[in-house]
């Protein structure tokens, strides 16, 4: 006697489970589908065998075809680096200003100076040079040391305040407040006094505000606080500023001021890396 079970509706033998009433139909799955199945695992069984597939103890099988995704990276890197060796060179050997005027030179600086940004600069600078606060912006024509090209080399190869460079560009604006260098009403009419200079909503320029921004911030910032690139004086009479565009935030600076510190690439990055970083940054439209 069969033991089969049918079902009554469709005609087809069940598996014999059955879940709350519920019986499974036992439909044998379509011959097309079993052949594309079991191609499926001679094709993967003929891939790992022809291809690096199986872990060793220190490597893994380099399959019948010798193929490594690793060497064809390590050719690729190789063709790219012979066929820009003679331009790097031409970098390494010649002063910025001479890659400006020569434009495959430039070009060629241009895009790899581009690259080196997104990797070394970009994440304080922004992936658009466009600066935050603290950050200096690297698209305007306000610049703390100096925007020529050759400035911009010497800022990125040295550094500002580095610790790890003797040559870096270093000045301290003192703490007027902190160390009591001025009284807090000082502060406030210098604070103004600042504010003044670029219209800033508060600003109001006195006599003795005058008297006091002459005595403690033009020897920097210059008489009429246009600024002064070989001291790192920033320019106070344009709508630029560093850490903030109001009445509070000039007093907080007065009186403990902040000192941002950018380190030296020098001894990280090649000579050429560096006039490329200088070339692109002087062409972001505010270099001069």
């Amino acid at each position: 006697m069969s033991d089969k079970q049918i079902d009554e509706v469709s005609g087809v033998e069940t598996t014999g489970h059955e879940w709350d009433g519920i019986k499974e139909l036992n439909n044998p799955l379509p011959r097309w589908w079993l052949w594309t199945f079991y191609g499926t695992i001679v094709f993967a069984i003929g891939y790992t065998i022809a291809y690096p597939a199986w872990p060793l103890i220190s490597s893994a099988t380099s399959g019948l075809l010798g193929y490594s995704s690793r060497a064809d990276l390590d050719a690729s890197l190789a063709s790219a680096k012979a066929a820009q060796g003679d331009l790097v060179a031409q970098v390494e050997a010649r002063p910025v200003a001479e890659i400006l005027g020569d434009e495959t030179l430039a070009r060629f600086a241009r895009a790899g100076g581009k690259s080196a940004f997104k990797v070394y600069c970009s994440q304080c600078h922004g992936s658009g040079a466009q600066g935050a606060a603290g950050y200096p912006n690297l698209n305007d024509d306000e610049w703390i040391w100096g925007g020529t090209a050759d400035q911009i080399y010497a800022t990125i190869a040295h550094g500002v305040r580095s610790n790890t460079d003797t040559d870096t560009h270093f000045n301290l604006m003192p703490n007027f407040g902190t160390e009591g260098l001025l009284t807090p009403e000082q502060i406030d009419l210098t604070a103004k006094q600042v504010a003044s200079l670029s219209g800033i909503e508060g600003g109001e320029a006195t006599t003795e505000g005058g008297q006091l921004f002459t005595e403690n911030c033009a020897a920097c910032h210059g008489d009429t606080g246009l600024g002064n690139s070989e001291l790192g004086g920033p320019s106070l009479a344009d709508p630029i500023w560093l850490y903030g565009n109001t009445l509070e935030t000039i007093r907080a600076q007065v009186e403990r001021p902040r000192h941002g510190v950018m380190p030296a690439w020098s001894n990280k990055l090649g000579d050429a890396t560096i006039k490329q970083l200088a070339v692109y940054v002087h062409s972001l439209g505010g270099g001069q």
